[in-house]
């Protein structure tokens, strides 16, 4: 088995996790539905950017 050479600092851990955190969904409201959607996704209607798609 590949054992580590140095023990990695508490920093480097910290700064590889980062990237590891939950983040808030950012919310839009569409034009026409006046309802509220995820950022760059559709609407559950089918609308996007006030278009509908399907």
């Amino acid at each position: 088995m590949a054992v580590q050479q140095n023990r990695k600092t508490r920093s480097k851990r910290d700064m590889r996790r980062s990237h590891s955190s939950i983040k808030v969904p950012i919310l839009s409201i569409d034009k026409t539905t006046k309802k509220t959607h995820i950022r760059h996704h559709m609407t559950t209607e089918g609308f996007y950017k006030g278009k509908k798609i399907l």
